[in-house]
């Protein structure tokens, strides 16, 4: 007897170890994944900064010339890690050159941006962005994306092109400070904060290319907020 109880248990046993066998297995290459921290969405196609199936893109307004390098280079990628498309825009679609030698092939020109295609408009600042506000698509475009609710930033001697455009009246803002750059932002009804990044609304400001990553983490949070 004793000897027909322990084949029983022997048996049952089998049985288990059978049933845990037959759990679904994967290879390594069909392993599940969890979403890498730069990817712009998981595997559950669930987008970690918003949860919307498509996110906004991101347009960055440069000068045709002598744009300051990092000021382009630190929030975009910072947005594109995010999972957010960038684009570039200039006057022409001609390269734009940086101030310490970068070279940018722009997306197209701004005449042919539409505010309605980005949920962020962010200008360019450096030593040849004021000339941006001598060309009205450049102030349309940004005097449009407002009007219509969308993101806008500028960093460095950028927000003098959003005041010239009005679209900072009563908002507080920073500036890479110079006699223009702050006649400029009083003119447009600026509120002038002495601060690297000030937020206010819609509009994120920077002061300069120290502030470039923290503009960049910044324009994130805004797009966030939806």
């Amino acid at each position: 007897m004793r000897g027909l109880s322990a084949l029983l248990i022997l048996v049952m046993l089998a049985a288990i170890l059978a049933g845990c066998a037959d759990d679904k297995s994967y290879s390594e290459s069909e392993m599940p994944q969890a979403a890498s921290a730069d990817s712009g969405v998981s595997q559950e196609g669930i987008n970690p900064v918003g949860g919307d199936a498509e996110m906004p893109k991101v347009l960055f307004i440069v000068a045709q010339n002598r744009f300051r390098d990092e000021e382009l280079a630190e929030p975009k990628r910072i947005l594109e890690q995010a999972g957010y498309k960038c684009e570039v825009a200039s006057i022409t679609t001609a390269t734009a050159r940086g101030m310490l030698g970068a070279e940018v092939k722009p997306d197209l020109a701004v005449k042919d941006a539409k505010a309605d295609d980005y949920g962020l408009i962010v200008v360019v600042g450096g030593a040849g962005s004021p000339e941006l506000a001598n060309h009205p698509e450049v102030l349309k475009l940004l005097a449009d994306a407002n009007r219509a609710g969308k993101k806008l930033g500028a960093i460095c001697i950028g927000p003098m092109i959003l005041a010239k455009a009005g679209v900072l009246e009563d908002r507080q803002a920073t500036v890479f400070e110079t006699p223009e750059s702050r006649a400029a932002l009083e003119l447009g009804g600026a509120i002038l904060v002495k601060q690297s990044v000030v937020a206010d609304g819609n509009i994120v400001t920077a002061n300069g290319p120290a502030a470039a990553k923290e503009f960049g983490r910044r324009l994130v949070e805004l797009l966030k907020k939806g």
